[in-house]
């Protein structure tokens, strides 16, 4: 069974892309294998991102068989979903790759205490967030209750890199 992007992204459009639909084309594909085409397809990514991954040493490259072309199994395609689901949590392909190694023994401590740093990056973002979000709910009320011709309190404190609000 053949599956292009093109095809993915018509078949996501209306709406015909869900888990049934990958575990038929999956099922088919058991078999002889994926091609990355196909593989990217189901992962919900680019080719190219499949390759990149390769040669950064996140996905295995299989050997070319008699075909030429390469297949990929259900290894490869637990593998990049662990990328992708990986990298929704918010961890980058350097710790992904130290979460793959880890996978691959009894290392749940060393999980755990990379999950704990990336937590408090969050919460250190967050509060970064709700920061920068007080501070522009401050000029946007200073902007409201300006005088026309005054100039603009965001400007002005973009400029003087206070905030004057």
């Amino acid at each position: 069974m053949k599956t292009s992007k093109a095809s993915f992204e018509q078949a996501k459009r209306n709406g015909q892309t869900n888990k049934a639909g990958f575990a038929r084309m999956r099922a088919k594909n058991s078999e002889a294998g994926m091609t990355i085409g196909q593989l990217a397809a189901i992962g919900g990514v680019n080719v190219e991102t499949i390759r990149y991954y390769q040669r950064e040493k996140l996905l295995p490259t299989p050997k070319r068989l008699h075909s030429a072309i390469r297949r990929y199994g259900e290894e490869e395609l637990k593998h990049l979903l662990f990328i992708k689901r990986a990298q929704v949590l918010g961890f980058s392909l350097t710790e992904i790759t130290l979460l793959l190694q880890l996978a691959e023994g009894e290392h749940c401590a060393e999980t755990q205490a990379l999950a704990e740093k990336k937590l408090d990056v969050i919460k250190q973002k967050l509060a970064d967030l709700l920061a920068m979000e007080s501070a522009l709910k401050k000029l946007i009320s200073a902007c409201r209750r300006g005088k026309d011709g005054c100039g603009c309190p965001i400007i002005d404190s973009l400029i003087s890199g206070k905030n004057n609000a």
